[in-house]
């Protein structure tokens, strides 16, 4: 067996199976409880000659004997192994479930150098998936246990993939800081490989920074090292993208169309090569031949997600392509063609919510039927549709007269306003009465150039984009003719995708007014004492439905199962009062806090998804029920999306903490607008200006402005 395993780590592919076949006949004659070990071993020559069918079958195997001999460490290896086959086979949702389970029997063994590979390997399908927080976090601690544990080798794989990570984030000096730190191990150690890759992430630097010498110079360094062809194809597109910068486009288009043709090659290489083509064929004016191409790279990652099975997982997905679509809508804008470019923008938003919900054709591009003009009017709203990009942003402005596009300055401009403005918002200074310069700023910035087309007291929908999420439109300072809210000037709704509106608006609401109110649980823990105001709440909002129109589950009843059991399709509104938890790390663990059955107290967004709804408004009066973590295309993930994706028309939700004496007010004002006809947008818009206009403390945007409402399909 060690004989067979060293063979095949030489690449004598042919002894090695002799040997491994010689020692399966010998423990299955003498010593049956090794067959796991052969087994496992055989997987590994399969590994290494790229037969993943027979790696993944004999590594089965093994794990089948590891269970059934009670054999932690075999089991902990083959369940690792099939993690790394996933990888390989580009299923990444797939490799982070075997590696979480290797990482718990490997950490119960307390085998640390084998912990440091198993975080490894699932920070790197965190990459793959685009999911960089969780995946930096994995990476740091699998250096960690490898510089603790003397492992110098593992600790150049941890530290490259951790600049990596750094660079996907644009935080290009920890990423060479990062490079530079494994570069210097790898030289201590001569290893050629892992220097090549070093040299080629610092290329990569140097090209985000413009450096083009630099970049050429470390690309030169890396290629007589390469070894990998993964690491091969990574240079060529390196070399494409220098000649590029250089202007020699001829030389760039062949480079990358034999990335392109390289069918061995990771499809995010594929992807990332048609996109620079594109660009190439635009810098020499081929304008069909640049739209051929980045329709194609699109294609190409259109069916990449499609092999991520978990939906969660391709949440994150877009985070590893979305500077590719950015790529196309400028290219687009500059030919003039700014409807096209919607398109493009739109065909990035709201995937997975979208397929969840049975829409799974919007993903096509060009998106079937695409008139974002009717889905205005049929919205009797003007439509205010942003990109924010790298070097420029965008808002479209649609209504039932036309498409506008207005140019915006680019993302680091904006979202460091925004930042600043919510912090205000939470302050103790009322940010009109000090005339706040971010809020006035983000106005101008963000709804300055669409003012004109946009009728005083009519109905708005903002489709946001990365940090507008977090920002609440109603609260900018308007400073004409005298300094206000722009809440007093029109009626804000927020949407994720013009697709999805458009189903929403194709569908008649629900005429019976039917309550599931749940709500003022029993404190569960110390973390979430009773809310006082609960009971007042539950009883303003009860009052306005009949007695055999509502169902109230409130104090003991209030429980995830009693919710999950009351078949919550039937009901056309749906309320919650209670405590309310945002996961940045992982937004379908955000929850509900409910009464305790058992150990358990939460409901969860991923079980809420698992409900089907009909309901024309879900309101989560807690904290944080639009979520923390906000993904590229898909927005800001949490109950809000949850209810959502079960198929609720219409969320209320907060983007902070909620009051709990001024919310039973606005909810109660809320539901008696709802009572004499008014839309839930038009309901809650007249419930905030009553707080806006009462005079008191509540006047301030931190007790009306938590909450937005957000429509669905």
């Amino acid at each position: 067996m060690a004989q067979g395993i060293a063979l095949a780590h030489l690449g004598r592919y042919s002894e090695s199976e002799k040997y491994l076949a010689e020692a399966e006949n010998l423990a299955e004659t003498n010593q049956p409880a090794l067959l796991g070990e052969v087994a496992l071993r055989k997987g590994t020559l399969g590994l290494l000659r790229d037969d993943l069918t027979e790696a993944q079958r004999e590594y089965l195997r093994a794990l089948k004997s590891a269970r059934d001999l009670h054999d932690s460490y075999l089991e902990a290896a083959c369940l690792s192994n099939l993690g790394l086959i996933a990888t390989n086979q580009e299923h990444y949702d797939e490799s982070i479930e075997w590696n979480r389970q290797a990482l718990v029997t490997s950490q119960a063994n307390g085998a640390r150098g084998a912990t440091a590979v198993i975080l490894g390997n699932m920070g790197w399908g965190y990459v793959k998936l685009g999911d960089y927080d969780k995946a930096l976090a994995l990476f740091q601690r699998a250096d960690k246990e490898s510089g603790e544990t003397g492992s110098l080798s593992a600790q150049v794989d941890w530290k490259i993939n951790i600049g990596s990570v750094y660079l996907a984030l644009g935080n290009y000096d920890s990423a060479e800081s990062s490079y530079q730190s494994a570069l210097r191990i790898a030289q201590r150690l001569g290893d050629d490989s892992a220097k090549s890759e070093c040299f080629e992430n610092l290329a990569l630097v140097s090209l985000a920074r413009g450096q083009v010498d630099s970049a050429q110079s470390y690309n030169e360094k890396a290629a007589p090292l390469v070894r990998a062809h993964s690491d091969a194809v990574v240079s060529s597109i390196v070399s494409g993208r220098i000649q590029a910068l250089k202007k020699n486009y001829g030389d760039a288009g062949k480079i990358f169309q034999s990335v392109i043709g390289d069918t061995d090659a990771p499809a995010s290489l594929r992807w990332e090569a048609q996109s620079r083509l594109a660009g190439v064929y635009a810098s020499e004016g081929k304008r069909t031949a640049a739209d051929r191409e980045f329709r194609r790279a699109i294609g190409t990652i259109a069916s990449a997600r499609t092999e991520v099975k978990h939906e969660e997982l391709r949440l994150a997905f877009l985070s590893n392509a979305i500077a590719f679509y950015n790529d196309y809508i400028d290219l687009l804008i500059a030919q003039g063609r700014a409807e096209e470019a919607l398109q493009v923008a739109e065909v990035s938003r709201a995937q997975t919510l979208a397929e969840g919900l049975g829409l799974g054709s919007k993903i096509l591009f060009p998106i079937p039927n695409f008139q974002p003009r009717l889905i205005a009017e049929r919205s009797r709203a003007t439509l205010l549709f942003y990109w924010l990009g790298e070097k420029q942003s965008y808002v479209w402005v649609v209504s039932d007269s036309g498409v506008t596009l207005f140019t915006l300055p680019p993302a680091f401009e904006i979202e460091p306003l925004i930042k600043s403005y919510r912090g205000a918002l939470l302050g103790p200074r009322d940010v009109i009465e000090t005339s706040n310069a971010q809020g006035i700023k983000l106005y101008d910035t963000l709804v300055g150039p669409a003012q004109k087309l946009i009728a005083p007291g009519s109905r708005v929908l903002i489709f946001p984009d990365a940090g507008l999420y977090g920002l609440n439109f109603e609260t900018l300072l308007n400073p004409k003719p005298k300094l206000h809210y722009w809440i007093e000037d029109a009626v804000v709704a927020y949407a994720n995708s013009l697709v999805l509106l458009a189903a929403s608006a194709n569908q008649t609401p629900a005429r019976a007014k039917k309550l599931l109110l749940v709500g003022n649980p029993i404190s569960p823990s110390a973390e979430f004492p009773d809310l006082p105001q609960a009971g007042t709440e539950m009883a303003d909002v009860e009052r306005y439905f009949a007695a055999p129109e509502r169902t109230v589950l409130s104090r003991q009843q209030a429980t995830a199962s009693a919710y999950l059991e009351s078949k919550p399709v039937q009901y056309s509104f749906i309320h919650f009062v209670a405590h309310g938890t945002a996961s940045r790390a992982s937004p379908l663990d955000s929850a509900v806090i409910l009464s305790k059955q058992g150990d358990s107290y939460k409901l969860y967004a991923r079980d809420i998804v698992t409900q089907p709804l009909h309901a024309n408004l879900v309101t989560i009066s807690a904290c944080h029920g639009t979520g923390e973590r906000t993904y590229s295309g898909e927005g800001l993930v949490g109950l809000t999306w949850a209810f959502l994706r079960a198929g609720a028309h219409g969320v209320i939700a907060a983007l902070w903490e909620v009051n709990d004496n001024s919310t039973p007010e606005l909810m109660d004002d809320l539901y008696a607008e709802i009572q004499k006809g008014s839309a839930p947008d038009a309901a809650l818009h007249h419930a905030k200006l009553k707080l806006l206009n009462s005079g008191t403390v509540y006047q301030k945007p931190f007790y009306w402005a938590p909450f937005e409402i957000y429509l669905g399909h």
